[in-house]
Formats: C-alpha cells, structure tokens, sequence
C-alpha cells in the first residue's frame, strides 16, 4: 500500500497554519520549482506537481477538514489515493456527510463543474519591461465556444432531446452500503454525462464538441515590478466548457530575463559600482546608473572596496512600494604604472605609514615585543 502524502510536510507548514500562511509557503514554493526555472529537471516537475496537489486541498477548507480526518482515523476511506483530483467515487468523508443527510430525507445534491479548463502560458520579460512595467500582445491557440451551436454541441443550438435516465436532471441516486447502514447518494448522469439533455444531431461544425479551435490574441498591462513566478489571470480566456459552462482562464506566468548591470531582490536593486584608486582614496562625484537615467553621486574620502551604499527610493517603483538602490564599490587597482607613477604611491604609501604609526604604538609595540623590530621603522 503506498504511504500516504504529507501535504502540510510538502509546503512546509504546521497543522495548525493559517489560510493566509499556506498561501505565503505555496507561492514561495511555487517561484522556487516552477518548471521554466528547471528545464528538463524532472525531480523539479515532480516537486512542483506536489506543491500543488497539497496546496488544492489544504487551500480548500473542505478538503483539508476532510484530509485531516484521514489522517487522524486511518482504514476509514477518502483522501488516501486521491491524488490531489477531488473527491471523485464514493467512500470519501464528503460522500459520507452527504449520505447520512439524505438518510435522513435530506437533498444534497451534486454541483458538477462544467467551467472549461484553464490555458497556463509563459511569457520571458526584460529586466527593464519588468521593472517599469510595460504593455504586450501575446497570440495563442484556445477551443473558443462553436458560434454555430452556440457551445451546445447541437446541430442549430437545439436538436437535443431530454435525457430518458435522469429525466432531465442530470443527476441520478445511488443507494450504496456504509459503515452507518444503507445510504443513497446523488451523482451525475453516465448517459448525458449530467447535462440532462442528450444531442440528437451533431453540429456540423463542430462536430458535437460544442467548440472550435481558434487563434487569440490578447494584450497585457504588465504592472511595475512583475518578478519571474508571478502571473497576470485573465478570466474568461481559457478553454472552452464542452458543457455549456463558462470558459476558463488564461494564466500568464512571467520569467524575468537577468540584466548586465542591475540585480535584483523584491523591489530593491544591486549595482556592483567600479570606482579609480583616486577616487577612492580621496574621494569625488561618480556616474551612477538608474532605471531612468544616470545620476552624481558623491564618494567620501578613504572609501574602502567592498563598501555598500544605499540610495532611498532609486529601486523599482511598483503599487507594494518603491525600493532602494545598494551600491557595492569595489576599487579598480592600476596594473600599468610608470616609474614616475609608482614612486608616488610609494611616497604616499609611506606617508599613511607614518601617521598610522603615530596614531598605532601599541600596536607597534606588541610587534617589537614579539619580533623584536619595529614594523614602522626603515630597513
């Protein structure tokens, strides 16, 4: 028998996590797996895979208290072997619930979701695009609602007859034994597959599918600050329902391309800023560049390599906030010097010697009385 999935093990979160702490793991997760970060990584599309089977049921309260009494009361049916596709068949807790009250005369029924399927697509941004935000046509290929049948399936919208098993209903009883005695439950219709009708002549366009596959075009208002993992959801532009039912969505997934300069985390970017020996040591106004422009910036006097400085609100700009600009200096050391040059920076070299020596004789002495020679003192 194979062991049971921990879905609160796979998003990383107690028992007793919150809704809005399962949503914060599941799109942490969700940007670290995606599988455009991880081409042809299958361990990488297996753990998204997981992600988001544990997310559909611990994001939905019914599945997660039906999932949790799983766990607790083993052997009892349900969640195990689910597999993250619903409650499908009985012996789930939901079909349990649901028998005991219509033991008791009551009339739950089956709400089958006939919405089409949704279309997930990727779309590569430039750094730039993604920063400042940006607007795009994207084309793609979706099953739009037959316009000849109307997304019935039937030859003029209406050769169908009502279905002769459910009468119409789309919905039939089962009478099934459990654990609480002879029970009766409520599911769809095999032979109209719950539509309650059945098409008698097929449209001759669509052949029966109740859509046609078309080309679609769309344009997207990219906000400031689209990161790679997040996604725009366009409703209504997904698949269309063989059903009848409303078609589903289009989902947007960005992938931010990196750039030659700029990094970045969340709102804040990093720029790795060269600056002369010169300037470093004595200090002056450098170029630095910007989303928009480049601007001055003044570098203290004795500034060492490695130095981080922070410039507020030079970030990106997005409607969560503006982030900062972090410049971290690193000095450009000179490899070709002339004679002239080098003598120079030897006698100023031996200038800050001295004044450290003045301001460090402990230090000095602690090395005479270890070496026995002053590390100041000529050779």
């Amino acid at each position: 028998m194979a062991e049971k999935k921990n879905y609160y093990e796979i998003l990383g979160v107690s028992k007793n996590a919150t809704e809005e702490e399962i949503k914060a793991a599941y799109k942490k997760l969700v940007k670290q797996y995606h599988p455009d970060l991880h081409p042809g990584d299958k361990l990488a599309a297996e753990k998204f895979k997981e992600i988001n089977e544990a997310n559909e049921v611990l994001s939905d309260k019914q599945k997660r208290a039906a999932y949790d009494y799983e766990q607790e009361h083993p052997g009892m049916g349900g969640m195990g072997g689910m597999g993250g596709a619903g409650f499908g068949g009985f012996g789930g807790f939901g079909d349990i619930f649901d028998s005991i009250f219509q033991g008791f005369g009551g009339s739950a029924s089956v709400q089958r979701d006939t919405t089409g399927e949704d279309i997930q697509l990727s779309l590569p941004l430039s750094f730039m695009d993604a920063a400042k935000g940006c607007s795009k046509e994207i084309s793609y290929s979706r099953n739009e609602p037959c316009p000849t049948c109307n997304g019935t399936g039937a030859k003029g919208g209406t050769a169908m007859r009502t279905c002769s098993k459910c009468g119409g209903k789309g919905q039939v009883r089962y009478a099934q034994e459990t654990m609480f005695g002879r029970t009766v439950r409520v599911g769809a219709c095999p032979d109209c597959g719950g539509r309650g009708k059945i098409i008698t002549e097929k449209c001759p366009d669509c052949k029966g599918k109740g859509y046609v596959r078309r080309e679609a075009k769309i344009r997207l208002d990219i906000p400031a600050g689209a990161d790679t993992g997040s996604y725009i959801r366009k409703r209504g532009y997904g698949q269309a329902s063989t059903e009848g039912g409303a078609p589903g969505d289009l989902i947007v997934v960005f992938r931010v391309e990196p750039h030659r300069i700029f990094q970045r985390k969340n709102m804040d970017l990093y720029v790795d800023l060269p600056i002369s020996f010169r300037t470093a040591a004595l200090g002056g106004t450098v170029k630095v560049p910007g989303l928009d422009d480049t601007f001055d910036y003044q570098i203290p006097e004795g500034t060492q390599s490695g130095t981080t400085f922070t410039v507020r609100g030079k970030g990106i700009r997005s409607r969560n906030g503006t982030g900062n600009l972090y410049l971290r200096v690193f000095v450009e050391v000179p490899t070709k010097l002339t004679r002239e040059q080098k003598k120079k920076i030897a006698d100023a070299a031996e200038g800050v010697d001295i004044k450290q020596y003045e301001k460090s004789k402990k230090y000095a002495d602690s090395v005479s009385a270890l070496y026995g020679q002053d590390p100041y003192s000529a050779k």
